[in-house]
Formats: structure tokens, sequence, C-alpha cells
């Protein structure tokens, strides 16, 4: 008889059930690429569920490689492709993270390919190449060019040598397609950008127009060639940290906008505290400290190295007596505030370890005479017995002169006997008159050694008996410090991870008092950032705008929820519409980096990602160019953004047919209405007036139309730069124009051919005769040459032609 026992259906669908909630959770197949070259980080990956390869533009990451480490948490890999040429900071990482048994231990696997195959140009080529279903097949190469750009960050080179490698490696694993024939490629049915839960996206073009960043050359003759410094731009602004490791960490705060919410209000709580008028002396004190914080990591290096210089002993003292100082300080503040409550948890007693440890050892007075490290008495005593014999060397040298001077002949006058280190004793004499030759300086009972200065250096009975007995002194007293600077090192080095928790959260402070203090004195305010999905700002005000003029008006900013979430702004040139659109992405920018804004309230949604295409003074071009320009970024925002994005693109189509720019304009902008909630907050400036007179956009409760308000004065247009709701009708073209510096009687025609086109009318040419005449001037030009008598050999033709008839033609030409 057989156990077998038929399962019930209830029994089968429990199985079922089980075995698809395996599957379900079962590792997403994903093969990641992976370099780190400059301290940037470029990745890309494919993942074989959906068959799409997901990309990571450039981003920032420091020698602890702490991004690349959150992004393979967040990805969890099969694989974990890089090249063979890589920094021991990202080898370390691949031997902790992977293995090379193909997954079998549980962790990914690591496959390293040669550097040449992750070249920059090849990479390009790979990704040109790519077989895409979503790219139309009759696409020339030039525009298969422009389409990918649209998609993929050229401009991020790590990321781009990381994605040619990908795609190398899915097609030599065959991913998906092991039994498929080999002319079957691996399918890519998609190219997305991957971003990191907790960051916001911020386009390359958006750091440049809205001068987050500004580099510009040195004013220095030495550096002009190499040197750059930060110009005008909100990083100049907003950095007064007063460590290096501060300005550091501020940066890479700048490059990775987060969108933590919990993290973002923890900046703030740290900001509002030092904000208070109680705490400015605290802030001087601890900023005092902060300045003499320096770079740990690299002195922690070069103990490791064994190539610790004197400044390296002295940075390391007054950064940890520095640290000590901040410790104590924050112990006395409020622990509700998490930073001061970590602070005062890590800056342990092991500061005052190290700190005691090296007060009592290193001699920094003897250290800088030497240009060695030298140790303070009573730490070894064997080297103060012979620092003491070194000290009285000198007298004892000196009788020991005398006694050889009694030996020496009656002609030679004195003496000395000298201690050079490597060599020994020796004694010395003056040469003699008599002395010409190198057979004149032997001397009988002497070793002759060299000849220096005019003195005779020899070795005699009694050197050679204190070579023995005293012995090298000076390298005996090196080696024994340099033992003590070995034990130093080790007993430092074993507290190390207090000294990185140091310049972590003393960075971080550096950073968060230094936006305090910038935002107390231009009287910013604390953003409510929310969950909610809107941008609600009063009286916002452009950081920078508003130190570059006597008065700056403020303006309002709302978008979400009730308010809509397209803005369309029209209104004449220079009346501050750019102004406006770069005010709102700062605004959002500072937000997300947990400062303070610019502005009397905000309330700020979480936004993922800022896409702009804004018109930069120092970049601006006419004709196709520019066009394309606007259409790979409004692309790359069409394609990329979602409902919690923020989208700014000023003067769109501007580069060609004004009817073509137009026609774009509203079908991006019926595309992003027709999704409802799903749009994104869209602020928008535009001359295409004819936007709204036409009606091109569908009439919804997304849109809203706003204007800057101006009055006209006689002939004079005065800007007052208020937002109001409304639609602008006339572009002041003229006013501009003189305000521009334009001539009155340019100005003037272009008013008249203006109104012509506008009425219909042909337009006619006021730089030369009309018609009416030239044709009077034509029949008697005529005449007159029928009136000549071409047989009579006196008439002169060529003098008619030079006269008469060149002389009419001379206003045409």
């Amino acid at each position: 008889m057989s156990n077998f026992v038929t399962p019930t259906q209830q029994q089968l669908t429990a199985v079922f059930d089980e075995a698809e909630h395996a599957d379900s959770t079962s590792q997403a197949e994903v093969y990641a690429s992976v370099l780190w070259h400059g301290g940037q980080l470029g990745l890309a990956y494919y993942s074989a569920n959906d068959c799409t390869v997901y990309f990571m533009p450039d981003a920032p990451d420091a020698q602890d490689l702490r991004l690349l480490r959150k992004a393979m948490e967040e990805l969890q890999p099969r694989c974990i492709l890089t090249s063979a040429k890589q920094d021991r900071n990202m080898a370390d990482f691949l031997k902790a993270a992977g293995t090379a048994n193909k997954g079998e231990d549980g962790k990914p696997e690591i496959a390293i390919f040669p550097n040449v195959d992750f070249g920059l140009n090849i990479s390009k080529q790979r990704v040109l190449s790519v077989n895409l279903p979503c790219i139309p097949t009759h696409l020339t190469e030039a525009e298969r060019i422009m389409y990918l750009a649209s998609v993929i960050p050229f401009e991020s080179a790590t990321m781009l040598r990381a994605l040619g490698g990908l795609l190398k490696f899915i097609e030599r694993r065959r991913i998906g397609v092991e039994l498929e024939d080999p002319s079957v490629s691996v399918p890519i049915l998609a190219l997305r950008k991957f971003t990191l839960n907790d960051l916001v996206h911020i386009d390359q073009d958006a750091y440049y127009v809205l001068q987050i960043f500004k580099s510009e050359v040195h004013p220095s003759v030495y550096k002009l060639a190499s040197g750059l410094k930060e110009g005008l731009s909100l990083f100049g602004v907003m950095n007064r940290c007063k460590s290096q490791w501060g300005t550091k960490l501020m940066r890479l705060w700048f490059m990775r906008p987060s969108k933590n919410l919990d993290q973002l209000n923890k900046r703030l709580d740290v900001i509002q505290f030092f904000m208070l008028a109680r705490n400015t002396e605290l802030v001087h004190t601890l900023q005092n400290c902060l300045k003499h914080i320096k770079n740990i990591p690299l002195i922690l290096k070069r103990m490791t190295l064994s190539d610790t210089k004197v400044n390296d002993w002295q940075g390391l003292y007054k950064t940890v007596y520095n640290a000590v100082c901040i410790g104590d300080t924050c112990r006395a503040l409020s622990r509700s505030v998490e930073l001061f409550a970590k602070i005062s948890q890590t800056f342990t007693d092991d500061l005052h370890y190290i700190a005691s440890l090296i007060s009592k050892v290193v001699d920094f007075e003897d250290s800088n005479t030497e240009n060695r490290f030298t140790v303070k008495p009573n730490v070894d005593p064997a080297i103060d017995e012979k620092k003491r014999k070194l000290m009285g060397l000198s007298d004892f040298l000196t009788e020991v002169a005398r006694n050889e001077l009694t030996l020496l002949d009656n002609r030679i006058p004195s003496c000395c006997v000298i201690y050079i280190p490597l060599i020994g004793f020796l004694l010395t004499i003056p040469r003699l008159s008599s002395m010409v030759d190198k057979n004149d300086f032997e001397i009988e009972g002497l070793d002759f050694m060299f000849l220096s200065e005019d003195r005779l250096h020899y070795r005699s009975a009694r050197t050679k008996e204190l070579d023995t007995m005293l012995g090298d002194l000076h390298c005996e007293i090196r080696d024994l410090e340099t033992a003590v600077m070995y034990q130093l090192q080790a007993k430092i080095l074993e507290k190390s991870t207090v000294l990185y928790d140091v310049m972590e959260f003393a960075a971080q402070l550096d950073c968060l008092i230094a936006m305090a203090v910038v935002a107390r004195e231009n009287t910013y305010t604390r953003p409510k950032i929310t969950s909610k999905n809107i941008v609600n700002i009063k009286d916002g005000r452009h950081p920078l705008m508003e130190m570059c003029t006597r008065t700056f008006v403020s303006n309002p900013i709302s978008s979400g929820e009730e308010h809509g979430k397209v803005r369309v702004l029209t209104g004449p040139n220079s009346s501050g519409k750019s102004i406006y659109l770069k005010e709102v992405g700062l605004i959002v920018f500072m937000a997300l980096i947990g400062s303070y804004v610019p502005a009397t309230e905000a309330d700020i949604g979480l936004i993922d990602g800022i896409y702009t295409r804004i018109q930069s003074r120092e970049s601006v071009s006419v004709g196709l160019s520019t066009f394309i320009i606007d259409l790979n970024q409004v692309a790359a925002a069409v394609n990329n953004a979602t409902e919690r994005s923020l989208v700014l693109i000023d003067e769109f189509g501007k580069g060609t047919n004004s009817v073509d720019g137009l026609s774009l304009l509203a079908a991006v902008l019926r595309h992003w209405v027709q999704q409802d909630v799903k749009c994104p907050h869209i602020f928008l400036s535009t001359n295409f007036h004819s936007l709204v007179q036409l009606n091109l956009l569908p009439s919804s409760t997304l849109l809203r139309y706003l204007t800057l308000e101006t009055i006209q004065d006689g002939e004079e247009l005065v800007f007052f730069y208020q937002l109001k709701e409304g639609v602008s009708t006339n572009s002041h073209t003229a006013n501009i124009a003189i305000l521009a510096g334009m001539p009155p009687q340019v100005v003037q025609r272009g008013i008249q051919v203006s109104e012509l086109y506008r009425r219909g009318e042909p337009i006619r040419r006021v730089d030369c005769p009309a018609k009416a005449n030239q044709f009077q001037g034509f029949r008697a030009l005529v005449d007159m040459f029928l009136q000549l008598d071409l047989s009579d050999p006196s008439v002169d033709l060529q003098g008619f032609l030079n006269k008469e008839v060149l002389s009419f033609a001379a206003p045409e030409l």
C-alpha cells in the first residue's frame, strides 16, 4: 500500500500562493557597473526583470564611499562590474562587499574587466549603437545622437564609462538569452535615470544657470593658468565654514540635496539654535575651535605609512585639543538637538587620552628647531641619558683637544675635537702655509680624512677611542626617538575611530553654524518641510540678486493643491521674469539642503528633482543650436519629471521659427496639464503672447497666468517687479531697446515696420528712391542713349557710360 495522499484543492492553493510569494520576494537580477574616479562616482545597472538599463549621473563621493554603499544596499546586485584599474579605497570596498565565487556565498559576484573596456570614446560608441525599440529606425545618425542626448547626460564622463562597460558585460554574459541563437542580442527595452531614494536629482544646467556654483579665474597673476576661485554664487555666499573639511562637506550637501524629511529637520534644528541672539558668543567660541580642525584622514594615512611630519603632529594636537573643547561645550548645550547629543557621546575620553599622550611625549619646540620628531625629557631614560652626554660633550671635547695639542708639532698653533653625525669624532687643525700638496697633510700618528675651509680633519687614537666609547650619539638618539614615535603612532591609530568621528561631526557643526551665520545676517526664515506636494512661499527673495541691488521686491511663490501647478509668466524683457524663475529654484534648493530660506514664510514639499531651461547671459546664442539645447533639456524634463519635480523653463523655442517654437511649447504644456495630479510643478516664462491669445492651452484648474507689473509714464517704461495675476499684452520692445542703448532713429524705424507688418501693408525700403522716381530716371537715361549717333567717330561712348550710366547707378551700389 502506498502512503501517498492526494492533496486537496485548498492545500494546492496554499502551495501555489507560497511559491508565488517566494518568487515575488526573490532577489532581483541586477547587474551593476561602478567606477570611482577623481572623487566622482559613476554607476549604471541592468535589471533583467524589466530589461531596462538604469544610469546615475556623476555624483561626488568621498573616500569612505558612503554613496556607493548606499546604492549597493538599495540595489542588492547579483554582480558588481568594475575596472581592473581602481583606487585602494574602491578595492577594499569590493573585497568586503563581494566575492569571486559567482555569489555562491550570498555576496554579489565581483567581475573585473580591463580598464580599456571602460574607455570614454569606446563607451560613447557602445551607447550610441545600442538597439532600443523606442528609437525610430528611420532616424539618421545625427538625429539618433540628438535623441539619446535628451535621455543620457553625456557630460557625466564617469557614468558614461561605467555604462559602456556594462553594455559589454551584458552582451558577453548574454543575460536572459543564454539559450538563444548568437545573433539574438540581450534585450534592452529602455534607458532610465536612477536616483537614490533619499537624494534629489538636479540637472547640471541648473547648477550653472541658478548660480549655485560659479568658478572664475583667480585674479592672482600666479594662478591665471590653473587657479580658480568661487565667484558670486549661492555656495560662495553660504560657505562661511572655518575648516577645510567643513567646506568639503558643504559642497557635498550642495551636490546631493536630500528629500529625507527627518534629516532636513535635524539640520534646521541646529541652525535655529544658533540663530538665537543669546548664542552669538557661543558661535564665535565654536568657530574659533573649528578653524583648528585639520585634515585628520590625511594625517592618519601618513601615520600608517610612517611618513609623519612635524606639521602633522602639530595639526593633530591642535585638532584633538580643540575637539575636546567642542565636546565640553556641546555637553553644556541642550541634548534635545541630536547633533549636540552625538558630539557629547562621541567626543569621549579617548580624545583626552590622545591629547594628553601627545602633550607629554612630543617636544614641539625642539621638533620645529630640528625639523624632526623629538621627545620631551622624562619620557625615555635611555634618550635622556644620551642627550645629557650630548649636552656635556662640548666641555669634554675642549679638554680632549687641549691634551691632543700637547702631542702635536709645536708649529701647530691650535686644534679642536668635533663631532660629525655618521662620521664620528675628528681632530681638526688649521692649514699651515707650508702645507701645499696633499703629501704635506700627512702627520705622524694621525689619519688624514679631508680638507674643508682651510682646516684639516684627522682621526687620532683618542678620537677612535671616543667613537668606541660614545658612539654615534645623534643617530642613536634619533633611532630611539623614532621608536618612541612608532609606539605613539600605534597608540593613536588604535583610537582612530574617535578621530574619524571628530571629522564627521565637526564638519557638520561647521556647515550648520555657517548656514546660521548667513541666515542671521540676511534675515532668512526656517522653511516648513512637509510631505505634502506643495510649494507655498511668502515674500520670497533672490538670495544673490538682493545683494547686488539697493532694493529688492519680494514676491510670493505658490504651486500645488488649490494653487494649481502650472505657472505661465508673461511680461516685457527686463521686467524680472528670469530672476523670478531663478528665485523659485534657489529657494526650493536651499530648503532641500536643510538651510533657512530668503522669505518670511515657506511651506515646501519634498521635491524629487529640479529641471531647468533658463537662458544665461553668458551663453546666449541664436539659431538652431539654441533650439537643440532647448529640446534636449525640456525633453529630459518631459521624460523624467514626476508629480514632485520642479520644472523651470524660460523662453523655450527662442532659437527657431516662432510658429514652430510656439507649437512645441503649447504641446509640452498640454502634455503636462493632461497628466492632472501627475503634473510636476512648472514655472514658465515666455514672450509668446499668442499662447494665450489663440487659446492654445486647455482650460484647467492647474493653469495660472502671471505677469510682472509695469506702467507707461509718457515714453518711459517703469518696472515695479511685482508679481500679479494676468497676461501681458504688450512686449514693450521699443522701450526695452531704448533702455538697452539702441539709437532712437533705429527704434523709430522698428516701430514703423512692426505697425506695417501688423496691418498687413507692404514695407518699403527707406534707403533707396521710390519706384516711380527710378522709372523716370531709367527713361531719361534711355532717351539720352538713343540720341547718340554711334556711327559718328567723335562720339565718346566710354565717357557716356562713365559719366551718365555709372553716376546714375552709384546710389544703388
